[in-house]
């Protein structure tokens, strides 16, 4: 890889990484596990850059491979080399009582299958379009309104009764 290539990755990385992280913990439903599948991802990306880079804003292409990776994952466990990312500070305004109802609803969007979980991770976190969500996953406009439905309705139903977010505990 050219030394401007290189650069051109570095800055990208540090310029989106914490949306990706973001994005990631949301798939993962663990920090840790969301830094190494992002990781994953960009070390897949850093072999293409310079293809990548030169079609546009290489964003919705990593945001794929990290769902694709998600995906792969659920089928078996890889150990990657790590990539350097920069430290990640969360900034956040909203009034505490916001921030309990974004934990209630992140344990119950860990609870769904890591397909619907996806639909729905890139359809309101990502604010992605139903046919741009349909690509991402390699699935079809129909697939992504089932899971869509499917999946809000598993959700309201987890956070009308809490209980069954932490297996009835």
């Amino acid at each position: 890889m050219r030394d401007d290539d290189e650069a051109s990755f570095e800055a990208f990385v540090a310029a989106r990484s914490a949306a990706l992280l973001r994005t990631a913990v949301l798939l993962t439903h663990d920090r840790g596990h969301a830094e190494d599948l992002l990781q994953a991802a960009l070390i897949k990306v850093y072999r293409h850059w310079r293809r990548v880079s030169e079609r546009g804003d290489p964003y919705a292409y990593v945001r794929k491979a990290l769902v694709t990776t998600a995906a792969g994952w659920h089928r078996r466990r890889v150990v990657q080399e790590i990539v350097d990312l920069p430290a990640v500070e969360y900034a956040d305004d909203r009034p505490r009582s916001d921030l309990g109802d974004r934990d209630e609803l992140t344990q119950a969007l860990a609870t769904l299958p890591p397909r619907m979980r996806a639909v729905l991770v890139l359809r309101y976190w990502e604010d992605l379009s139903e046919t741009d969500t349909a690509a991402v996953l390699g699935c079809s406009v129909n697939t992504v309104k089932t899971q869509t439905s499917r999946g809000l309705g598993r959700l309201r139903a987890l956070v009308e009764n809490p209980a069954y977010v932490n297996g009835g505990r």
